[in-house]
């Protein structure tokens, strides 16, 4: 998915209690699914940080030599602009593009 087109504020701000638990009908089931796909949002921008920033890397034997990559520099600073992964989740959540299921719950259909 493109996190980088996320219209997640970059910012703290509220939200409204009875939109977020709306689908599951539980506030702590709705942060709990949050908190997941956080996470699964986090390792992927973590991996594909580290990916590009692998690509400038200079691989030398000498602890003394430190060099500063400005394209390494430019990544970094693109990555901390980006909204936090917990924002994201959220946002997701409210436009209901997380799917999730309880397998405890039985489906009243079948």
């Amino acid at each position: 998915m493109d996190y980088k087109n996320s219209e997640a504020p970059i910012t703290t701000i509220t939200y409204d209690r009875t939109k977020i638990e709306e689908p599951t009908h539980n506030i702590y089931e709705s942060i709990s699914i949050m908190a997941k796909r956080a996470n699964q949002i986090n390792e992927d921008l973590k991996k594909e940080l580290i990916d590009k920033l692998e690509e400038f890397a200079t691989h030398n034997d000498s602890l003394e030599e430190v060099f500063e990559n400005k394209e390494q520099i430019e990544v970094s600073r693109f990555y901390e602009k980006l909204p936090k992964p917990t924002a994201i989740a959220v946002e997701e959540w409210l436009n209901g593009e997380i799917y999730y299921r309880n397998p405890d719950v039985t489906d009243s259909k079948k």
